[in-house]
This record gives C-alpha cells, structure tokens and sequence, in this order.
C-alpha cells in the first residue's frame, strides 16, 4: 500500500481510483450511473446500501462486479420465509473430539448481498442488522468479529408484498442510503442485449483491496468540514420533523415522522465522501444535497395529505432544499 505524504496526496488518489472503478464496471453493468456512485460512496464511507428495485435490473451482477473490482470476498444470501439467523450468521456442531465448534455462515465475507430482505422473517432479518451494526456476530455466548472491510447490500422487489415482511423504521435506519433502481434507457437496454446474447467475456480488473479501502475510509473521515455546512445538514435533517421549529408549515401537513440523528451523520460522511470523489478537499452544501434524497427517502414518513396529492419521498425532499 503506497504511503501518501498527505491526505490531499490520499484524496486525490481516491478521486483517480475511483474514476477506474467507473470504467470497469462501466464494462460490465451498461448505464445505472447514479446507483454505482451511491453503492460507491456507501462503501467509502462504511455504511450500507438498499437497492430497491423490480427483477432484472442487474442487482446481483452490480454487486459481484464491485467485489471483483475491489477484490473482495463477495457472498449472496437469498432471504426467505423458511431461512433461519443460523443460516445466516452460522452455528455450533458437535466436532468429532466431542467439543462444540462454530461454523461461520455465509455474512462472514466483505461484501454481502441480502437478495429480497423484505421475504424472511423478522428474526432473521434482525440477525443480519445485528452484524450490520455491531460488525460482530454473537453465537453460543460467543462473540465473532466480521471481516473488515464490511458491507452489506440488500435489496426490496416493489411490487409484490404479498407475504413479505417489510423491514421495520428503526432498521431501514441502518441503512445509510436507499437507492432505487430505474428501467435502463432504450440505448442501454439495446446495449445490455448485445452484451449478454454473444459469447464475449468481459474481465474486470482489480482496482483496489481490503486494506487500501479500510485506507479510504479513515481518510473520509479527516476530511475538514466547515460549520455553515454541519449546520445546514443538521437543519435539513430538522426540517423533515413535523415538532421542529426549522420545519415549515407544509411539511407538517406532509409528514408524520421526520429523520432522526443518523440521517445527520450519514448526511456529513456522504458529503465528505462525495466532495472527495469529484475532486475537492471539503464538502459543502451541494454535496450534501447531491447525497440527501437516498439518505433521506427512507427516513421519513409521508402523512395521508401527501400520499392524497401522490408527492413522493423525493419530492418533499427537494422542497426543503
């Protein structure tokens, strides 16, 4: 790992990494810009991501093509109503020396893809969160750190929500964004077929590794920022609250509950990580609304008035800007 004489040295190798990590997996997933900034930037800045989004939009592909390219250890977990935590987190079994011994589930990778998190159960869910938040899972009494770096990246089907178990407000908050996926354009999509009907392989080149990430991470979070900008995330994150005195008269009429604290951390690490990745040594108001839809949408709650006037989460949001 190269040493860097300062961070604006490690920034501006960042921005450059970052610039090759598009272009790989550029080669691979064809359009979804927006969606591998955000995946991006959640990564940098050790949170997680929810990918919501109707099957085939090339979910599970993004995230095994991202492991590639920061060489990272990649599993995929498909949730159902019959999986268990132990499925997930692993299990004690009688060795044949007669002691008890744990094997690790399939979260003790880097990069863990939740596939369709909204169709198991609450306790299962609950026991991914808990690895999510504490990066540690408990077993027999026993607690097991997680690989470092470690992210998960989970995803919701929108449409059917017969027998799924939407994920509860207090763990949607986990995840630092929620980002969801559009249908690509007609050039895109005419692209993707002639990408994926021919015999061609693509190879993807590593970019980056584990410890160079855990690098970054620590470096997004020297990045100086300025106070009017703490303030104008903290006082965007206010105004989603009906009780708060920043929120103005019609975002009482629109929303039930308003964000909480972290939607204000994730509002500064996403801004520090953004300003970063386009080329700058400090974030300020626009990097923080350029990542506040994501940070925000799943965070507040819309009153009957604005789901009667068919507003949308960002469309409230751009209202506070």
């Amino acid at each position: 790992m190269t040493q860097h004489h300062s961070d604006v040295d490690a920034a501006d190798e960042l921005k450059n990494k970052y610039q090759q990590i598009r272009t790989e997996i550029g080669k691979v997933i064809i359009g979804q810009e927006e969606v591998i900034k955000f995946v991006m930037i959640s990564i940098f800045s050790n949170g997680h991501c929810l990918l919501v989004g109707v099957p085939g939009l090339a979910k599970t592909l993004l995230v095994q093509t991202v492991a590639q390219v920061l060489d990272l250890d990649f599993k995929r977990i498909q949730f159902t109503p019959d999986l268990m935590p132990s499925d997930i987190i692993g299990a004690e079994i009688l060795g044949e020396d007669r002691n008890f011994k744990f094997i690790p589930g399939p979260v003790f990778s880097n990069i863990i893809l939740a596939d369709e998190i909204n169709r198991t159960p609450p306790k299962t869910q609950a026991a991914l969160l808990e690895a999510m938040q504490e990066k540690a899972v408990t077993a027999a009494g026993v607690t097991h750190k997680l690989a470092q770096p470690f992210f998960v990246l989970a995803t919701q089907n929108p449409i059917e929500q017969e027998g799924t178990y939407p994920l509860p407000e207090a763990q949607l908050d986990r995840f630092m964004f929620n980002v969801a996926l559009t249908y690509p354009t007609f050039k895109e999509e005419l692209q993707v077929v002639k990408n994926t009907t021919s015999t061609a392989h693509v190879n993807v080149n590593k970019q980056l590794n584990a410890e160079q990430i855990i690098y970054f991470q620590k470096l997004i979070r020297n990045i100086p920022v300025a106070d009017n900008v703490f303030e104008y995330a903290v006082k965007l994150v206010s105004k989603t609250r009906p009780d708060s005195e920043f929120a103005p008269a019609s975002i009482k009429r629109l929303l039930n509950w308003g964000a909480g604290p972290r939607a204000s951390q994730f509002l500064i690490l996403g801004a520090k990580c953004h300003a970063v990745l386009n080329g700058k040594y400090s974030p300020d108001i626009e990097d923080v609304q350029a990542v506040a839809k994501p940070i925000l949408s799943h965070r507040i709650v819309r009153s009957y008035h604005a789901e009667a006037e068919g507003l949308s989460a960002s469309d409230i949001i751009e209202q506070l800007f």
